[in-house]
């Protein structure tokens, strides 16, 4: 049964970065699809600036020419926070047992793994591919050790030949060097700079048409 991403973030705007870091872990994993899943209520963070219909929409133009990447909208459909542990085991009850799937992450918010709800399960419901930027102190599993502590069903694997298995694998992967952030992009665009090749062409055209961060 072929692999499958999970990307979740609140995509605001989705921009080069997060295309770029599915794309490089679709090769590396050989995934069959990778699911874009725009946050509707993120429990880290506040409530995001820009509504949710704009949100997916920009995730929708920016993923339009690739078609192993797809995007899926269930948290923006829930009332409540949206939990990424729920995520993955409604994926992977309607999925199956069986289905490896892959949860791609940033080393970042990899490192915030325990102030995650209901963490540990994660492990149980998915292997998760981590980005490491080139340079950062993240170069192996002994420098990120600290988050599995108490997540005893994970191991540690070089490569997506020794992920056997549907969940409990943790991968680290040295990421190209694009220093891209949906934060400055909005600074950028309420500065009425150019934000242009930050951003495929067609989500830029929908920001400048709704006029989606103008204001800072």
């Amino acid at each position: 049964m072929p692999p499958i991403g999970v990307m979740g973030g609140t995509f605001d705007p989705i921009h080069t970065g997060h295309l770029r870091l599915a794309e490089d872990m679709a090769c590396a994993l050989d995934l069959d699809r990778v699911l874009f899943i725009p946050a509707g209520q993120p429990p880290h963070r506040g409530t995001p600036r820009t509504a949710v219909g704009h949100r997916l929409e920009m995730v929708r133009r920016a993923i339009a020419g690739n078609s192993r990447f797809a995007v899926d909208a269930r948290e923006m459909q829930r009332t409540q926070p949206s939990y990424t542990v729920d995520t993955l085991a409604a994926l992977r009850a309607e999925r199956g047992e069986r289905q490896p799937i892959w949860l791609l992450l940033g080393a970042d918010a990899f490192l915030t793994l325990p102030s995650w709800h209901d963490w540990r399960r994660l492990f149980d419901l998915a292997n998760i591919a981590v980005a490491a930027r080139p340079g950062t102190h993240l170069t192996g599993p002994d420098a990120i050790t600290e988050p599995l502590k108490g997540a005893a069903s994970h191991r540690w694997v070089a490569d997506k030949r020794q992920a056997n298995g549907p969940a409990g694998s943790v991968l680290l992967r040295t990421a190209l060097p694009l220093d891209i952030s949906a934060t400055a992009i909005r600074g950028i665009l309420a500065r009425h700079d150019s934000a242009r090749y930050l951003l495929p062409d067609a989500v830029l055209d929908y920001i400048h048409e709704h006029q989606l961060y103008a204001h800072t």
